[in-house]
């Protein structure tokens, strides 16, 4: 009989200590934040082999980034359109950082290399690959969201010297 109640401690034992640990583990992922509330703090985007003309995608606070690569042809013509502003200068790249959302009715566009153009396919909206309208109905460029530029990186989420000044000249709406 001591066999079969030594072997009943130990069972209820394992048992308990299984559930110890599961009840652990259920409070330790109370405490951890939500992936919506992640999603709301900094994103760091590492730029420094970012390849031109190609979109690359990031989701900040629930919206999605746009952050595209500028070519040289694609520079000098923001240069001869005065777009130039719009975009942010890292080292000796520059890059369009942008909310991608239409600014019309938040639809998001799709981008197309070949003519480097965002086209939002809802109404038929175009952006140029600086994210100004160059076919309405979207009343204003994609808004540029609140970063801060680290070395050859991108912080979004936090408002930096560049993006304090694209404000204050009106080239973009507060996101």
């Amino acid at each position: 009989m001591s066999n079969r109640r030594d072997f009943m401690g130990m069972a209820l034992g394992g048992f308990t200590a299984l559930g110890g640990i599961a009840a652990l583990y259920a409070m330790k992922r109370t405490w951890d934040p939500l992936p919506s509330v992640k999603s709301a703090g900094f994103t760091t985007i590492d730029l420094k082999d970012a390849p031109e003309n190609v979109l690359i995608t990031e989701k900040w606070r629930g919206k999605p980034i746009f952050v595209l690569k500028q070519s040289k042809e694609m520079v000098e013509k923001a240069k001869k359109s005065k777009e130039i502003d719009r975009l942010i200068k890292i080292g000796n790249d520059y890059y369009m950082v942008a909310v991608g959302l239409c600014t019309h009715l938040g639809c998001i566009p799709g981008y197309n290399s070949d003519d480097k153009s965002f086209l939002c396919a809802c109404h038929g909206g175009v952006y140029d690959s600086t994210a100004m309208v160059t076919k309405a109905p979207p009343p204003r460029g994609l808004d540029i969201p609140p970063f801060r530029i680290d070395g050859t990186k991108i912080v979004l989420g936090e408002q930096g010297p560049e993006y304090k000044k694209m404000l204050a000249d009106g080239v973009t709406m507060p996101v």
